[in-house]
């Protein structure tokens, strides 16, 4: 059977990270593109990874990297996952259209042009995951432009969804909560309580979740947003 193939965005660490390991681990081949430096984790899963620098925010590198895929061995994907983002809060009165338009192209426009090209190529039966957020449905100050990109990636999902349909590519997006990418000894005991999960999520709860979607057998899951937040967003908080 054919090796299935996976491009991951933002691979470089965090969640993206957990999410090129996962799947390689799963025996898929993965391409994954960040915009640093290869890392030097990266040399030590050489086997089945192809790493491509590239900024996403760059009309003309973005389209360099798609024809860099198409000419390589991993040309055809079968799973995509957009999971490269950026974000930037400040005081409302200080956001700049330079940071806004960063925001933006990278968060969103890379990742449904990404997904126009993955396309013509993908075989029936593909998937696309578009990572988006909680705070897409909630905010603090400072967070518009991060917040409107992750809005426009839940909505950007179900059109996508609408539009590949007749090619049997399913489209979804996962919405994470406080996931926690660096040394969880340094979180108090009231971050884990906050949740009714108890505990802050960890980039594998993330992973774990692509891995499900990427099965044969979630076709009929389309279109969605899957929040993944330990019940954060279902909490009731008001003054006692």
């Amino acid at each position: 059977m054919k090796q299935k193939h996976a491009l991951v965005t933002g691979g470089a660490q965090g969640i993206g990270k957990e999410l090129v390991k996962a799947f390689l681990e799963a025996g898929y081949r993965v391409t994954t593109i960040d915009r640093q430096a290869k890392p030097e984790w990266v040399k030590n899963e050489s086997a089945g990874l192809t790493y491509l620098q590239c900024d996403l925010a760059s009309r003309t590198e973005l389209e360099g990297v798609m024809a860099e895929i198409d000419q390589s061995e991993e040309g055809t994907v079968d799973v995509l996952i957009h999971n490269a983002g950026l974000s930037s809060f400040v005081p409302f009165g200080e956001l700049t259209i330079n940071t806004w338009d960063e925001i933006m192209n990278t968060n969103v426009r890379s990742g449904v042009f990404l997904s126009q090209h993955v396309s013509k190529r993908m075989p029936e039966g593909g998937r696309i995951m578009l990572i988006a957020s909680t705070r897409a449905g909630m905010s603090e100050p400072g967070s518009e432009a991060y917040a409107a990109s992750k809005g426009a990636i839940r909505s950007v999902t179900h059109a996508l969804a609408a539009s590949l349909q007749d090619y049997r590519i399913t489209v979804n997006s996962i919405s994470p909560g406080w996931i926690h990418t660096g040394d969880r000894d340094g979180l108090r005991a009231v971050d884990h309580k906050q949740h009714f999960s108890k505990r802050v999520g960890k980039p594998a709860d993330i992973a774990r979740m692509c891995l499900f979607l990427a099965d044969e057998d979630s076709q009929f899951i389309n279109g969605e947003d899957i929040v993944i937040d330990g019940g954060m967003t279902r909490k009731m908080i008001y003054e006692h």
